[in-house]
């Protein structure tokens, strides 16, 4: 190590340290320990440039311990990036740019939200496969213009969660030779010695899951991290881990215990450090002239690479101008014109069929005029019909769009998001619907971030039949609704689930449908605006008459069975309007107008949803009722299991009687 890599690496030690004594709060530990790492990274391994954090091609950086992010911040204003030396000294407050761990959107340089451990050292294996998968597609013959690594840093913590196995065993199923992770191996958890809960031999566990190996003993000699990293770069078959071992909280009185980690060093431990690492005791934020022209060669040097990809891109484009101009459409995020045509529609009077396989027509539809689309199950493809016809699998082919994620729904959606983030794909992951709850860490994240990243459940209620309580979901279209920024979409039919996928690609946000494993009858597409209805999360099916007696409002399945109900109550003498609303999410993000003209004043409200009900009493008001799920469901046939735990036109003509006649009784409290 030369005198200038040392004042570099310490000008990014103690900017962080600085970042989180001034905040108050934070993780110094790790920066200390890791900075030699990150330096490596950025000064000498990483094509990136600062000037453009979005260029296509260039390697990709996760710091999957994202508590480290003061590390990250520095390391990135130190480049050039958008990040001042003002947003350092305003780390963790309110509205900055340097949030308390990392977010992907907020931050230039920051390509993936991370501090849930796991998830960013999973999200870099989806990374590394779009990578593979886009260099199979545009690659040619001297004119690679998809050539880039994945890099990450972990922690003990990121190892720990079950997340981790999943993805890296997966990785190493892939042989995703551009992945290289830097294991931050320092023996200390916020608890204290990982003794005390991780003893497994990891570089055994990650030579089991087919990865390359190595270690560095010395966390601070960057000729040996140099050579590992050399090494890595020279399997191609495999994924790398380079276990490096450091001493977190390193040149402080705190190194070497979980002191360390989540809390200031505190203004005398600072002052210790700085003098032990020979750093200016009495200067904060300071960055000593050499060491900043040092750091800032990041930019001349991503200006040149980024410029000889672009002189190489010129010469793609004029051999192959249609693949050209396919690749820079899909980086820009935009659908090939005319894209739409390939939405099947079909007709009222066809067989009725259940929304999962009428999401397969739509799928293979839509892939065939998108190619960016690529995705999955979690072993299920079978069932979920998430298959992409005449396409090879991925792990044969890297040119296949579709990808075998084995049991592994976590890992799965997490690998989503991380294709999604990296950009020039849409990609989606299926499994059964309960089994979201395995996933919803990652769901929550594709919120955040913010990611076009989409997920099918199918097998969406108790009407799945017979495998019973454990695999019917309840509570999960309300606790997937309650997270901020995530739309859900739960189809009625076939017609409404080819809508809901293309305003999926039209929108391209963080979505969920909920599919339906039995047959549903077909909505009639030449009367009804069905794709116009589900951009509004809501619309009328059937008015009843001008002045309807009660509003009935149904997803999905039940939607069918409150038409049934409707026409029993015209038989009485009560006209109902029925109301499909596909979308709670995007029907509450309409103007209050829109909302009323759905569901007008003054009219009672009957929900009916095959689900837990917590959501619905919005809707529903003061004098409405939701006939839903406050029970486990049970092992029977889909139509029976229906029938006994009230999802029948009987007790939805009950339940719409009851509040007609308490709302003729009480019409100044109607529909409030």
């Amino acid at each position: 190590m030369t005198e200038l890599d040392l004042l570099s690496i310490n000008a990014l030690r103690f900017l962080a340290v600085d970042a989180v004594e001034k905040a108050k709060s934070g993780h110094p530990g790790a920066p200390l320990g890791d900075a030699p790492i990150a330096y490596l990274l950025f000064h000498k391994y990483m094509r990136h440039n600062p000037a453009n954090s979005r260029w296509s091609d260039r390697d990709r950086f996760v710091l999957s311990n994202g508590h480290a992010s003061a590390m990250l911040y520095s390391v990135l204003h130190l480049c050039g990036y958008k990040v001042s030396m003002e947003d350092l000294q305003q780390f963790r407050q309110y509205g900055s740019k340097t949030p308390g761990h990392p977010e992907r959107g907020l931050t230039d340089g920051v390509e993936v939200t991370t501090g849930p451990l796991g998830q960013g050292l999973a999200m870099s294996v989806g990374m590394a496969a779009a990578e593979r998968h886009l260099a199979a597609r545009y690659n040619k013959p001297g004119m690679e213009i998809v050539d880039h690594y994945t890099y990450v840093i972990c922690g003990d913590g990121d190892l720990m969660e079950g997340v981790s196995h999943e993805a890296c065993s997966f990785a190493g199923t892939l042989g995703l030779g551009k992945l290289i992770l830097l294991y931050d191996d320092n023996l200390i958890s916020l608890d204290g010695p990982t003794e005390l809960s991780f003893t497994e031999d990891v570089e055994k566990r990650f030579e089991a899951y087919h990865w390359h190996v190595q270690r560095v003993t010395d966390g601070n000699d960057l000729q040996a991290i140099e050579k590992a990293i050399d090494a890595a770069k020279s399997v191609t078959d495999k994924p790398s881990i380079i276990a490096v071992r450091t001493i977190i909280g390193y040149g402080s009185p705190k190194a070497g215990t979980s002191k360390a980690h989540g809390e200031p060093l505190g203004p005398e431990d600072t002052i210790k450090t700085k003098e032990k690492l020979g750093w200016p005791a009495d200067k904060s934020f300071y960055v000593p002239e050499e060491a900043a022209k040092n750091w800032a060669q990041a930019k001349e040097r991503g200006a040149k690479v980024e410029n000889d990809w672009n002189a190489l891109f010129a010469k793609y484009k004029q051999q192959f101008p249609e693949l050209a101009a396919e690749y820079e459409r899909v980086f820009a995020g935009k659908l090939p014109a005319g894209w739409e045509v390939g939405v099947p529609k079909f007709a009222a009077d066809a067989k009725p069929m259940a929304t999962r396989s009428a999401g397969n027509l739509v799928l293979n539809g839509i892939a065939a005029k998108v190619p960016e689309l690529i995705g999955g199950a979690a072993d299920l493809s079978t069932s979920t019909k998430t298959t992409i016809k005449d396409s090879p699998s991925f792990h044969v082919d890297p040119n296949g769009r579709n990808i075998f994620f084995g049991v592994r729904e976590f890992g799965m959606c997490a690998f989503v998001n991380g294709m999604a983030a990296h950009g020039g794909l849409i990609p989606y992951g299926s499994t059964f619907f309960v089994f979201s709850d395995y996933a919803r860490p990652a769901l929550r994240l594709a919120a955040l971030m913010q990611t076009p990243s989409t997920f099918v459940f199918t097998h969406d209620s108790i009407g799945l039949g017979e495998d019973g309580p454990t695999h019917q979901p309840i509570e999960h279209l309300a606790s997937l609704r309650a997270i901020p920024e995530f739309t859900d979409f739960r189809p009625a039919d076939a017609n409404e689930t080819a809508a809901a996928w293309q305003v999926i690609l039209e929108r391209r946000k963080p979505a969920f449908l909920a599919l339906s494993r039995q047959d549903l009858p077909i909505l009639d597409g030449e009367k009804l605006d069905i794709l116009n209805g589900v951009r509004h999360g809501a619309y009328v099916l059937e008015d009843g008459s001008s002045s309807p007696d009660v509003v009935l409002v149904a997803t999905g399945s039940e939607v069918s069975l409150v038409t049934k109900a409707a026409a029993e109550l015209k038989s009485q003498g009560i006209h109902a309007r029925i109301v499909s609303m596909p979308s709670w999410r995007l029907f509450h993000e309409q103007p209050e107008a829109y909302q009323r003209k759905i569901l007008p004043a003054g009219v009672p409200r009957l929900v009916v949803e095959a689900g837990s009900p917590i959501c619905w009493w919005q809707i529903a008001g003061d004098t409405g009722d939701v006939l839903g799920l406050d029970r486990f469901g049970a092992s029977a046939p889909g139509a029976v299991a229906m029938e006994k735990l009230g999802f029948n036109v009987g007790n939805v003509v009950d339940r719409a009687t009851r509040i007609v006649e308490r709302a003729r009784k009480t019409p100044a409290l109607a529909g409030k």
